[in-house]
């Protein structure tokens, strides 16, 4: 059974940082894409970052190019979204997620396993 927790939340002012890390326990995903979505109140789950099973191919939503980076340990099997210049716009719960496959899509349902999310607050 997979498990994935994530860590780092908080509140940060507009234009600060965090990371979250999401830790994963279970069988090795080290075979498999992981991605980072985020869902504000009244909007949908969106994915906000994904990374393939080798690290080789990265992708990010529109909204975070060039403020979001996301890595993966696959030996600590963690993995990490660096959030940079971060805006009111970002607040949101941040859910890591497991992908079917090894290089993974935007699309939820391509995720079979979720975590509990964390909750990211960015003031003005």
């Amino acid at each position: 059974q997979v498990q994935l927790v994530e860590s780092g939340g908080g509140l940060v002012q507009a234009g600060g940082s965090l990371r979250l890390s999401c830790a994963a326990s279970g069988p090795f995903l080290g075979n498999y894409a992981m991605g980072w979505f985020r869902q504000a109140p009244g909007k949908e789950r969106e994915c906000v970052a994904r990374i393939s099973w080798n690290s080789a191919i990265t992708n990010y939503a529109d909204s975070v190019k060039g403020r979001f980076t996301i890595s993966r340990d696959n030996a600590k099997k963690t993995v990490y979204l660096q959030m940079n210049s971060l805006k009111q716009e970002d607040t949101a719960v941040y859910y890591c997620a497991k992908a079917r496959g090894l290089v993974g899509t935007d699309r939820i349902n391509e995720y079979n396993y979720w975590g509990q999310g964390t909750q990211v607050t960015v003031s003005s």
